[in-house]
């Protein structure tokens, strides 16, 4: 009987152990999403192509700044690409839930994203600004906006912006907007300032000045309500070898002057792209 319980140990023994060096084998060679675009030679990658110039469909496919920043790295890669064209409130959820391999589209730089996201370093300026229809002598300043009707994308971070600029107005005894009309996509939004929906639209400084070069009879700036913002691409909070690649391409492309020529084509005025100092505190 001892000799079958010393055996029976030693089988347990032995077994307990290779569960161990298979743990500890998985765990060595478990590949990340970086990994596996190497290995498969694929990358899916999720994108709002509603944002122009950064990102936008024409012609049936899409273009922009970001993309051609992007068909720069994914030649550098070697990969084939697909990416997917969806509303901007999927996107975030997106990648968290491993729908795609990151995030190739404007993604404001916030302390609460920057906690649950791994930011690329900026691609560009996300400040944002408020324009109204051309001749509006009704709206001279943002404090203008009290009693007004507002409109921006819901779930962006021009929405948390509008929000928070008009809980500042109410502090320092303003009346709050008229009214916060919330849009799927930044084009309707534009669309309903133009047909008088709306008062005012909150957007990002680099579209609006894109949207008011094309259009200089119908709209102007009023001015920013809040601090200087960036804009980054990100991926999942595990995925930072992921992210630090894409960081070193956009840096190679700033300091070989390629993002300026990406600018001047574009947006036809050039944005700082800083490599510290745009990260939150407590950012990954």
């Amino acid at each position: 009987m001892k000799t079958i319980i010393t055996s029976v140990r030693k089988l347990g023994l032995t077994i307990a152990v290779l569960f161990a060096v298979s743990a500890v084998g998985a765990a060595v060679s478990a590949d990340t999403t970086f990994d596996k675009i190497k290995k498969t030679g694929q990358v899916t990658v999720g994108t709002e192509a509603a944002f122009p110039p950064f990102e936008f469909v024409q012609d049936g496919k899409i273009v922009g700044y970001g993309k051609d920043m992007l068909d720069i790295i994914i030649a550098d890669l070697g990969v084939e690409l697909n990416q997917l064209d969806l509303p901007w409130q999927g996107i975030l959820p997106g990648v968290l839930a491993g729908k795609f391999d990151f995030v190739a589209t404007s993604v404001t730089i916030k302390p609460d994203r920057a906690k649950q996201f791994a930011f690329t370093v900026p691609i560009g300026e996300g400040t944002t600004w408020v324009m109204k229809r051309k001749g509006d002598t009704s709206v001279m300043s943002v404090d203008d906006m009290a009693g007004k009707v507002v409109g921006t994308q819901l779930a962006s971070g021009n929405e948390d912006a509008s929000k928070a600029f008009e809980q500042d107005m109410k502090a320092r005894g303003l009346d709050g907007f008229g009214e916060l009309k919330l849009f799927t996509s930044y084009p309707e939004v534009t669309l309903a300032l133009a047909n008088g929906t709306l008062d005012v639209a909150v957007q990002n400084l680099p579209n609006l000045a894109v949207i008011i070069q094309k259009q200089p009879d119908l709209f102007e700036l009023v001015g920013p309500i809040t601090d200087i913002s960036y804009f980054g691409w990100v991926t999942r909070p595990e995925d930072t070898d992921l992210r630090d690649y894409l960081s070193e391409q956009i840096l190679k492309m700033r300091d070989s002057g390629k993002i300026d020529e990406l600018q001047d084509k574009w947006f036809g005025f050039r944005m700082e792209i800083p490599d510290d100092g745009y990260l939150p505190e407590g950012a990954l």
